[in-house]
């Protein structure tokens, strides 16, 4: 079983930054279930769904959005603190590697499998929530082709679930 989902949205206007309560459930363990900064790595999490990824938490938000652990704290900054994803393809799923980045370096703390076209819905729903929300803000974040990169990545998913 695997269950994504922002609630309670809301825009931190003097930061710029979307903020939302995750929760992500996976294999029956609750692994995020807390108020996060969601729209630091929303791109890369969208990509995800089709791409492999691995996270940086210490890249440049504003240039390496590809790096962006897909959770970052409140305050917007990966590098305070970040929930840190590897997503990769083995056969029909999808397996998410949690892992403790540090300046030290990186350490696994837990890998979850789950099928591949159910966590593709699941991010095009998460995709689809965050257009709708910000489409009639003053948002100006400091990626500033972050909506565009959702949109991009929204409509891939929806693309790669008209296939099926």
């Amino acid at each position: 079983m695997f269950e994504i989902r922002y609630e309670g949205l809301s825009l931190n206007a003097e930061l710029q930054i979307v903020q939302a309560d995750v929760t992500v459930v996976a294999e029956g363990e609750s692994i995020v279930e807390e108020p996060l900064c969601i729209d630091v790595g929303l791109p890369s999490l969208l990509r995800s769904g089709l791409e492999d990824v691995a996270p940086d938490r210490f890249a440049d938000a504003a240039v390496e959005w590809a790096r962006m652990p897909f959770f970052v704290c409140g305050c917007g900054d990966p590098e305070c603190r970040a929930v840190s994803i590897a997503v990769r393809r083995e056969g029909d799923d999808v397996v998410w590697t949690e892992l403790e980045q540090s300046s030290s370096g990186e350490r696994k703390v837990g890998e979850y499998r789950i099928p591949s076209e159910s966590y593709r819905r699941a991010l095009l729903r998460l995709g689809e929530q965050f257009l709708a929300f910000v489409e009639p803000l003053d948002y100006r974040p400091l990626q500033p082709e972050t909506v565009p990169l959702v949109r991009e990545w929204t409509a891939k998913l929806r693309g790669s679930l008209a296939e099926k």
